[in-house]
């Protein structure tokens, strides 16, 4: 196992923090990997960030006209989404998707 700088979890949540060990303890990384997961751990606490703040001031906000428009922070947690996606595919995590793939199979057919 890996030894974790305290510089790469430091700033991190507490459910991020969780997120990092679980993944740690579980996958076997290389240390060029830990940064990869730092910054993914740091994607999920701008996600959660974000989404309290649209939970908090709605989806929509008025510009200086008064039109309601769409809540920046919505952008913020699309793009953290997406390279939070990217991060952990570049770490190369075999997981396995829960149950299978398709439609569960049916009643056997009589013909």
């Amino acid at each position: 196992m890996i030894r974790t700088p305290k510089s790469l979890t430091k700033n991190l949540s507490k459910s991020s923090r969780r997120f990092f060990t679980k993944i740690l303890n579980n996958y076997e990384l290389e240390a060029q990997h830990l940064v990869i997961l730092s910054q993914a751990c740091q994607c999920l606490d701008r996600i959660e960030e974000a989404r309290l703040q649209i939970e908090k001031e709605g989806i929509c906000v008025n510009d200086k006209f008064n039109n309601p428009k769409p809540h920046p922070a919505l952008k913020i947690e699309t793009t953290e989404k997406i390279t939070f996606i990217r991060l952990i595919r570049e770490l190369g995590l075999e997981v396995e998707a829960p149950g299978g793939i398709g439609r569960p199979p049916g009643p056997p057919k009589l013909y």
